[in-house]
């Protein structure tokens, strides 16, 4: 299904039309026209160029991230001992505080 385009009067009372994707987003909004007319031919021009239009990309070269180290997201918080800190696996719960095994304590004993 192709989009929709919408022709309206803003705030301004200058007509301007909208380009509607089929689920009703709004992907474009035209410059102000004077007339009816004029804002018509914005349509037919669009609809003429944007089909086969190229795409001159103007946005700057950034790396998406260092290769040296990981983005904070998966940083893993350590122990002094090296080992991970608090980490409960997504969708679990911590079992309480009472069946936790205490640091330094024999593995049988529960706290």
């Amino acid at each position: 299904m192709a989009g929709t385009f919408e022709l309206f009067i803003d705030d301004d009372m200058r007509f301007r039309f909208s380009l509607k994707a089929p689920d009703g987003t709004v992907v474009a909004v035209s410059r102000p026209f004077p007339d009816k007319p004029a804002a018509v031919s914005g349509i037919d021009d669009v609809r003429e160029y944007a089909g086969m239009g190229l795409v001159n990309d103007l946005c700057p070269e950034v790396p998406l991230r260092r290769p040296s180290e990981p983005p904070a997201a998966l940083q893993i918080p350590r122990s002094p001992a090296g080992g991970p800190v608090g980490l409960v696996a997504p969708g679990t719960r911590r079992p309480p505080a009472s069946h936790r095994i205490r640091p330094g304590s024999d593995l049988h004993q529960v706290a």
